[in-house]
């Protein structure tokens, strides 16, 4: 039987590793050219892996929630099957494609084994009761077994399965009708001695009985993981120190209603976004420091004089920076189109690995949702972020008078380890100095 063996490929710039999340198919399925496989989930995004070629799987590797290194064989196929030309074993084969796919629950996500079934109590008689102390954190089962444990008030944490893969079935559920036994601390976790239980994690106990099907337990996997770790490495490895100051963009408003027409008729919706990521580019090039990264494996500062910035979007699933590259050789129109079409494809859940990671600067906007102000969490490695907030009618003093004026708060995150204070505020009043009088961002433009 002629075979090749298909190896994950780099699916992400800095990508080296990709966790299991769904197989598609299975050993035995004659596959078309370019259908899905396998879901295979990053540190960047979700990606979807098709076939390089028509074929018969013979064989994949890897189980739903390992971690497949890349240059790794995933799949062994039989293209003699599809009429395919054959390969011999091990020959590198055709290049597969990758679709960024970012969503919060994904098929297979909670396809983990399940806790087993615990033993019956024993009644006061010495015989078995029908109280059981089963409990599964994360139990399996379809959408319609889920509808019918809630139409009959049965918590699914406490029913043992009997399905394949520990998947908890309808039967199941309609044979244990209620809970009756209030699960305890000890069925979840065994006892431990006093040592071990000092330096063990808190856990948290099942709910009492009368508040199963009250609670809902989510794992943290998929991109809520990779946000959770990320936010987590960049707060407990970089020194915050957040500077806040007003912007006056009174004159920043008024220069956007005069483009926006003229936009418009290219085919792109001006927002600020365009405006901020200009003064953004034109006050690091004075502040270069501001552009770095630390490389805690060498100890160096990286001075990057590339501009790739990262403009936080908020998805279903999450937070993600997908980036615009080389945002310095961008005009405000292309800038735009750009922040457009990334902003969609990240609400899509359509956004492409190459579109994220890589950033030397981000900055992140709550809208209409500004509120005051914020202390945004900086988008490790990087050493600064900027965080713009809604803008609001407010008294200015212009010219000894005053007068109502367009203001909005802006705070900006960095790393104290690396950014000095007065350094921090200089490069925030350049910006907010572009952005009062943004008739310097086209004397100054490159």
């Amino acid at each position: 039987m002629g075979t090749y063996e298909f190896k994950l490929p780099d699916i992400g710039e800095g990508v080296t590793e990709g966790e299991i999340v769904q197989w598609l198919v299975k050993p035995g399925d004659v596959v078309t050219e370019d259908q899905p496989m396998v879901e295979v989930m990053t540190d960047k995004a979700t990606v979807t892996i098709t076939a390089p070629k028509a074929g018969k799987i013979v064989e994949t590797r890897g189980a739903v929630g390992g971690v497949v290194p890349v240059h790794s064989v995933l799949v062994v196929f039989d293209l003699g099957a599809a009429g395919g030309p054959s390969r011999p074993s091990g020959a590198e084969g055709p290049a597969a494609t990758a679709v960024g796919d970012i969503r919060e629950d994904l098929p297979g996500m909670n396809l983990v084994a399940p806790a087993p079934p615990r033993a019956s109590k024993p009644n006061g008689n010495g015989g078995q009761g029908a109280q059981q102390t089963y409990y599964n954190a994360k139990p399996l089962a379809t959408p319609a077994t889920r509808k019918l444990a809630r139409d009959l008030g049965v918590d699914l944490h406490v029913v043992p399965p009997s399905g394949p893969k520990g998947r908890v079935t309808k039967d199941d559920v309609r044979s244990i009708g209620a809970p009756a036994a209030t699960p305890r601390m000890t069925d979840v976790a065994p006892e431990r001695g006093p040592s071990a239980q000092a330096h063990a994690p808190m856990r948290i106990a099942p709910p009492a009985t009368a508040e199963l099907g009250l609670e809902e337990r989510i794992p943290l996997r998929g991109v809520r993981k990779r946000i959770f770790e990320g936010m987590s490495r960049s707060k407990h490895t970089a020194a915050h120190f957040t500077f806040v100051e007003e912007c006056d963009v009174t004159a920043l408003k008024a220069l956007r209603t005069r483009l926006r027409p003229a936009a418009e008729k290219a085919g792109v919706k001006l927002t600020f976004l365009p405006f901020f990521v200009k003064a953004v580019i034109a006050a690091l090039k004075k502040h270069p420091t501001l552009n770095s990264a630390f490389d805690e494996s060498t100890q160096e500062i990286v001075v990057r004089r590339y501009f790739h910035i990262g403009i936080a979007s908020a998805t279903e699933a999450g937070l993600i920076v997908p980036v615009v590259r080389d945002a310095d050789k961008k005009s405000l129109l292309d800038l735009g189109r750009d922040i457009q079409r990334l902003g969609e494809d990240a609400r899509a859940g359509k956004i492409k690995p190459q579109d994220l990671g890589g950033s030397t600067f981000t900055i992140t906007s709550l809208g209409q949702q500004g509120g005051l102000f914020a202390t945004p969490i900086l988008n490790f490695p990087e050493v600064a972020i900027l965080g713009i907030h809604q803008m609001k009618q407010k008294p200015v003093v212009k010219g000894g008078a005053i007068v109502i004026g367009d203001v909005m708060l802006m705070s900006l995150s960095f790393d104290h380890r690396i950014i000095d204070g007065h350094v921090g505020a200089a490069f925030a009043y350049e910006i907010i100095g572009y952005l009062e009088d943004p008739d310097r961002l086209f004397l100054e433009m490159a």
